[in-house]
């Protein structure tokens, strides 16, 4: 019961934290074409590393955005990948 209940809360957790990173990419293209206050490019990585990065990948896609910054366009597939094989040992330990 108890690990239902931790798995439950994983998965809202990450599929929040998804959904805010990929419309802080929104939000960050929008002010960038519009010459406003940014988010800090360590705050969208950050992101990413808090549990977002399929997020952040696909805000990249969807809004065209951060797609030529190498440590975005490197970054993020590593960043997920870590995020796997760290879910894969949890899981099979």
């Amino acid at each position: 019961m108890k690990e239902q209940l931790f798995q439950h809360i994983i998965l809202i957790y990450l599929v929040s934290i998804n959904v805010v990173t990929f419309f802080m990419y929104g939000i960050d293209k929008w002010k960038a074409k519009r010459a406003k206050w940014r988010i800090r490019e360590a705050a969208l990585l950050g992101l990413a590393v808090l549990g977002g990065s399929i997020g952040a990948l696909m805000g990249m896609k969807v809004w065209h955005h951060k797609t030529m910054h190498k440590k975005f366009k490197y970054g993020l597939p590593l960043i997920l990948l870590a995020q796997i094989a760290l879910i894969y040992l949890i899981i099979h330990n």
